[in-house]
C-alpha cells in the first residue's frame, strides 16, 4: 500500500475540502485526507497505478490546482495575495455603487441606471471568474459547494437589475450595488479567512523552513586537502561531512566527529537552555551551533530526519478528523442543498406573504449570501492546527489529532518508573562480596553485565571494567529476571533482581545479584536519580483529579519508596512487559487512561493505553510507538500537553457552537427581511474570521 501526498491550491474552506474527498473517494482512492488549513492531500494506492492525469484534471475541475510541493509559505501567500486582489480590483467600483446610497454624497451622474451597470460589470465579470466557474464546475460533478450560493446571490440580483435597466422599470428594481457589494466582501471575508488561517500554521512553517538551510559539506581535492563546499542542506547525504559555526543550523541529523559547542534544540524540542555537544554526540537538524565549532557527519538526511518526521507527525495529524468533526462534515455535505432550498422557499413565502416581487428576492439572496458551510468545516482544523503548532513549538508531538481530543477524557495517568520518574542515570554506591575477592566479583558482573542494554547493567559495566573479562560458552538475556551465562567449563552464572537467588538474605534490598552454580557471590547497590519535575508534575495531575499509579518491573520496595516520596496514589511493581500490557488493558476497561513510558520497553503498554505517551528522546522508535511524543525526555512538559489537549477541544466546542448558532439564527433573521443582502455578505465573510481569531487565541492562552 502507497501513500500518495499531493498539494492543492485554492481550496477556501473546509467545505472544499469536502468536494476534493467526496471526489477522490468517487475515482476508488482509500483512506483520503485533505487538510483545508494546509492544503496537503493524502490517499493510499494498493499496487496498480493511479491515472494521475486524470485525477489532477479532475480536481482542476473542481476549481482547484494540484501542486508537487510541500509544506512551505510561499504557496499561502500567493493563495492570500490573489484573494486580495480581487479585493482591491473590485472595492473602487463597490465603492463608486455605494456613494449614491448615502444622502449627503448623491452624485447624480452615479445614479444614472446605465453608469452603474457599467460600474458593475466588471466586479461581477472579476466574481464570476472565481466564484462562477468553481460553482458551475462544482455542480457538473454533483458535489456543490459553497461558491455555488455566492454566484446564485449575485447573479439574481445582477440579472434582476438588468432586465430592471431594459425594461426601464424604475430605480426600485436597480440592485447592481447588492450584487457589486456581495462578490466584494466576499472577497475580502476569504482574504482575511485566509489571512487568519495561514497564521495558524506559523509554528509549522518555522520548523519547515529550519529544513532548507546552506550547509558547509566538507570534501577533499587532489592534494587530501580539504575544501569546503557550500551546497542546500537538502543536497546532503549519509555519510557527507559538514561544518558548523558559531551561529549556524545544523542542516542535518548528524554526529559529531570534532570540536564541541552549545546547541540550542529549542525550535524542535522546546528546550531554551543550550546542550554542550561533543564528538560522538548527535545533532538534530535544524539545531543551532550557539558557539564554538563542529566537524560532524551526516547519520540522516532528507525525509529521514528528526526535524522531516516531526513535520510529517503533524501533518498526519493535521489531516485527521476527530470524532467531534463528523456531526459537522455530515451537516456540511448537504449544506448548499439545503441552504438552496430554503431560499428558494423563503422566496415563496415572502412572495405569497408581501404580495411584491422584489422584497421576496432580496430575502431569498440574503439568505444564500449569509449561509456559511465554512464556519462548521473550520471550526475543528483550525483548533487542531494552532493546538499542535503549539505544542510542536513546546516539544510535543500528536501523532493524531483523536489522542489531543482524547486528554479532556483522561482519569488516570500510570507512569513507568525508570527514564521516565527517574533519569535513568544509575550510579553505584555499594557492593559486597561473599566469600569472594571483590575484583573477582567485579569481574564476573562486568563480564555478564556488558551484553546488556538495561541502564542498571550499563551503569555496572561502566564502573567496573576490566581487560580479562570472562570469555562465555554462552550468554543470554532472560526478560524480567537478568543475565544468563555459563562458561567453558561448564559453570552457571546469574546477574539479575533477587528473582534470581535462592539463599540470599534480605533478598529484596539489593539491585543486583551475582550467582554462580545457584550459590550467591555477592551484591551490587545501585541510584536512581528523581526527575527534579516529577514531584510537581503529580501534583498538578492530583489537583485536576487524575490518580496516579506507578507501573513498573522494578522491585516493591523500590517502587512504594518513590511513590511515597513523590504522592503517587497506586503502585504496581515487579511486572514483566506481558504483564504491563495485562494491567494497561484493565485499567483502561475501568477509566480512559493515559500511559507515560520510555517508548522502548513499554511499547505494547503504551500502544494499549487510551493515550499512550513516550518520554524518549526525538527517535523514529519513540514516534512510532506513541500517540505522544515529549522530546528531549520533557515529563515537565507533560501539564502542558494535557492542557494543550483540553483547551483544544473546548477551542472546538467554541468553534462548533459559534458555527450552528451563526447559521441557526443567521438564515431565519434573512427570510424575514431583517437585514440587507450587503450586510449578509459581510457578516458571511466575518464569521470565518472569528473562528480563526478564536483559534489562534490558543497560541497566548494560559493552558496550565
Amino acid at each position: 500500500m502507497e501513500t500518495v501526498k499531493w498539494k492543492v491550491q485554492g481550496m477556501t474552506c473546509a467545505n472544499c475540502a469536502l468536494t476534493i474527498s467526496n471526489y477522490l473517494q468517487k475515482e476508488g482512492l482509500k483512506n483520503v485526507r485533505v487538510n483545508p488549513i494546509d492544503g496537503q492531500v493524502t490517499f493510499d494506492v494498493d499496487g496498480k497505478p493511479i491515472e494521475e492525469s486524470k485525477i489532477t484534471n479532475g480536481i482542476k475541475a473542481l476549481g482547484y490546482k494540484v501542486q508537487s510541493t510541500g509544506v512551505g509559505g510561499d504557496d499561502e501567500k500567493t493563495e492570500i495575495s490573489a484573494h486580495l486582489k480581487r479585493f482591491l480590483i473590485c472595492l473602487p467600483f463597490t465603492l463608486l455603487l455605494l456613494i449614491p446610497m448615502i444622502p449627503a454624497f448623491r452624485i447624480h451622474f452615479l445614479m444614472n441606471p446605465w453608469v452603474q451597470l457599467i460600474l458593475c460589470i466588471p466586479v461581477y465579470v472579476t466574481g464570476m471568474n472565481f466564484f462562477g466557474r468553481s460553482a458551475w464546475q462544482s455542480l457538473r460533478n454533483r458535489l456543490p459547494n459553497m461558491n455555488v450560493l455566492i454566484a446564485l446571490g449575485a447573479t439574481a440580483a445582477f440579472v434582476y437589475s438588468l432586465v430592471g435597466l431594459l425594461l426601464n422599470l424604475g430605480n426600485n428594481f436597480l440592485f447592481f450595488e447588492t450584487a457589486a457589494t456581495i462578490i466584494t466582501l466576499v472577497f475580502m471575508g476569504n482574504y482575511l479567512e485566509d489571512a487568519s488561517v495561514s497564521s495558524t500554521q506559523r509554528a509549522l512553517r518555522s520548523l519547515a523552513k529550519s529544513q532548507k538551510v546552506m550547509a558547509n559539506m566538507i570534501a577533499f581535492d587532489g592534494d587530501h586537502q580539504e575544501v569546503i563546499l557550500p551546497i542546500e542542506s537538502t543536497q546532503l547525504k549519509v555519510g557527507d561531512l559538514v561544518l558548523v559555526k558559531t551561529g549556524e543550523q545544523v542542516p542535518a541529523d548528524s554526529k559529531i566527529l570534532w570540536g564541541e559547542g552549545n546547541v540550542s534544540e529549542a525550535i524542535i524540542t522546546g528546550e531554551s537552555a543550550p546542550l554542550l555537544k561533543k564528538p560522538k554526540d548527535k545533532l538534530i537538524g535544524g539545531s543551532l551551533l550557539l558557539d564554538g565549532a563542529i566537524k560532524a557527519q551526516v547519520t540522516a538526511a532528507g525525509d529521514d530526519t528528526v526535524l522531516a518526521n516531526i513535520l510529517r507527525l503533524i501533518q498526519q495529524a493535521q489531516g485527521e478528523k476527530p470524532p467531534v468533526q463528523k456531526l459537522a462534515d455530515k451537516i456540511s455535505s448537504i449544506f448548499v442543498p439545503v441552504v438552496i432550498g430554503i431560499a428558494a422557499l423563503a422566496f415563496i413565502a415572502n412572495y405569497l406573504y408581501i404580495g411584491n416581487f422584489t422584497p421576496a428576492l432580496m430575502r431569498s439572496i440574503a439568505i444564500l449570501v449569509i449561509a456559511c458551510p465554512c464556519a462548521m468545516g473550520l471550526a475543528t482544523p483550525a483548533a487542531i492546527a494552532v493546538g499542535l503548532g503549539r505544542a510542536a513549538r513546546n516539544g510535543i508531538l500528536f501523532r493524531n489529532a483523536t489522542s489531543l481530543e482524547n486528554f479532556k477524557n483522561i482519569k488516570q495517568a500510570v507512569f513507568d518508573k525508570t527514564g521516565t520518574l527517574t533519569t535513568g542515570n544509575f550510579v553505584v554506591t555499594n557492593w559486597k562480596s561473599l566469600n569472594l575477592a571483590e575484583q573477582e566479583l567485579k569481574r564476573i558482573a562486568y563480564s555478564l553485565e556488558k551484553f546488556s542494554n538495561h541502564p542498571i547493567a550499563k551503569c555496572i559495566s561502566t564502573a567496573w571494567k576490566v581487560n580479562n573479562e570472562i570469555r562465555w560458552q554462552k550468554i543470554e538475556e532472560v526478560k524480567g529476571l537478568g543475565m544468563h551465562a555459563w562458561d567453558k567449563e561448564g559453570n552457571e552464572y546469574w546477574a539479575g533482581s533477587y528473582k534470581i537467588t535462592t539463599n540470599a538474605p534480605n533478598e529484596e534490598s539489593h539491585a543486583v545479584y551475582i550467582i554462580r552454580n545457584n550459590v550467591t557471590l555477592g551484591w551490587v547497590d545501585v541510584a536512581d536519580e528523581v526527575r527534579a519535575e516529577a514531584s510537581s508534575v503529580i501534583s498538578f495531575l492530583k489537583k485536576k483529579q487524575i490518580r496516579t499509579i506507578l507501573l513498573s518491573g522494578d522491585r516493591k520496595l523500590k517502587c512504594i519508596k518513590l511513590a511515597e516520596l513523590l504522592g503517587i496514589e497506586g503502585v504496581i511493581a515487579e511486572q514483566t512487559p506481558e504483564q504491563k500490557l495485562e494491567t494497561i488493558a484493565k485499567l483502561t476497561a475501568i477509566a480512559p487512561t493515559a500511559m507515560i513510558g520510555d517508548g522502548i520497553n513499554d511499547a505494547p503498554a503504551l500502544a494499549k493505553a487510551t493515550i499512550g505517551i513516550s518520554m524518549s528522546d526525538a527517535s523514529q522508535l519513540a514516534m512510532q510507538t506513541a500517540q505522544v511524543v515529549l522530546m528531549n525526555n520533557g515529563l515537565r512538559k507533560l501539564p502542558i500537553a494535557l492542557g494543550l489537549g483540553k483547551h483544544t477541544h473546548i477551542t472546538i466546542r467554541q468553534n462548533l457552537f459559534w458555527a450552528f448558532f451563526y447559521n441557526i439564527v443567521a438564515i431565519p433573521v434573512a427570510a424575514f427581511g431583517l437585514l440587507t443582502p450587503t450586510f449578509g455578505a459581510l457578516v458571511m465573510g466575518l464569521s470565518d474570521v472569528v473562528l480563526g481569531i478564536n483559534s489562534v487565541r490558543l497560541f497566548v492562552k494560559k493552558v496550565v
